[in-house]
């Protein structure tokens, strides 16, 4: 049986987060901010994620979101649901071209980076996407899940992504879920001629990453964090600073975590398929935390990670990036 306390502070957070923000038009502040990459291109500082989303939704939700005004959409071929993106895309009625579209190249798929892609935009229905990155440091063998191609590692995958560039197919390269260990042996590789514009990484007060970020940023790469909320699992939700900060500042606890992370300067993803979460975290203009506020989230004590790395044939995740 639940706690006493845990019980109230689910109660306390349902109450909360159902307190939304009324719709309207906004002018520019967090919604409308974006970030300068590395190639001079402009991405949307929050964006909506699309992980774990059930079949049959995320069509909804990615109409539901750019038709809220929201102008970043990412999605991964390992998600399988790249139709349903590019399906709700159109249905939306939103010029592509004003839309900032990220997909990525699956494990197995190392091997064949053009076909890769070529999956991706026929299933997105798009001519290029606006970011393509690695979505692990694991080139695996499709025969063999648990097993990595013998004769292959993500600096050539790399090498083959950076062709990509310039074929009109692609605007931009990064990677994802990739710490430093594995930066490191990517950007001193000879054949590392384009670094990443973007490293998207697991990102929110439990799992911070305050060095893993800071040399992101000394390597001129711009940090994007999924995972952005935590979890229903994580301490986050019973944690009585965020849950009082809300209710101090009227807002949820998810927005003034969407607040904390695109302050910090990393554009981020939160993942919904409800039409009001969806309305909710994206009104988040018109007021922003302290820095005393955002040093308080910093320094929450518990440490919670949504994805880990076992489920790989290599560890890619060292805990060093704090």
């Amino acid at each position: 049986m639940a706690s006493a306390k845990a019980t109230a502070s689910l109660q306390r957070l349902n109450s909360l987060s159902s307190k939304l923000m009324p719709t309207k038009a906004y002018s520019s502040q967090f919604s409308r901010k974006t970030y300068t990459l590395n190639t001079g291109d402009k991405i949307p500082a929050i964006g909506l994620g699309t992980w774990q989303s059930g079949p049959n939704e995320v069509e909804k939700a990615v109409e539901f979101a750019l038709n809220k005004g929201y102008r970043h959409i990412d999605t991964a071929l390992a998600y399988g649901n790249e139709a349903e993106v590019g399906r709700g895309i159109k249905n939306s009625g939103v010029p592509r071209e004003e839309i900032w579209l990220t997909t990525k190249l699956d494990n197995p798929w190392h091997k064949r980076v053009q076909e890769g892609i070529d999956s991706s935009l026929k299933s997105l229905q798009t001519d290029y996407v606006d970011l393509y990155l690695m979505h692990w440091p694991s080139s695996t063998d499709p025969d063999d899940l648990k097993k990595h191609y013998p004769d292959w590692d993500f600096v050539k995958t790399w090498a083959e992504m950076q062709k990509l560039v310039g074929t009109g197919k692609v605007k931009n390269i990064g990677v994802s879920n990739f710490g430093i260990k594995n930066l490191e042996i990517l950007l001193n590789d000879p054949s590392c001629k384009i670094v990443p514009a973007v490293n998207q990484i697991e990102l929110h007060p439990n799992n911070p990453s305050p060095k893993l970020v800071a040399y992101n940023t000394s390597k001129g790469i711009h940090s994007t964090g999924y995972s952005c909320l935590g979890s229903t699992n994580s301490p986050l939700y019973k944690d009585e600073t965020l849950l009082s900060m809300a209710e101090a500042k009227g807002k949820t606890p998810q927005q003034v975590l969407l607040a904390w992370g695109i302050q910090k300067g990393w554009s981020v993803i939160p993942k919904s398929v409800s039409k009001g979460r969806i309305d909710a975290n994206y009104e988040i203009d018109g007021w922003e935390l302290t820095d005393e506020e955002i040093k308080k989230l910093d320094a929450l004590p518990d440490r919670f990670k949504v994805c880990g790395d076992a489920w790989l044939p290599v560890k890619v995740f060292f805990g060093d990036d704090e």
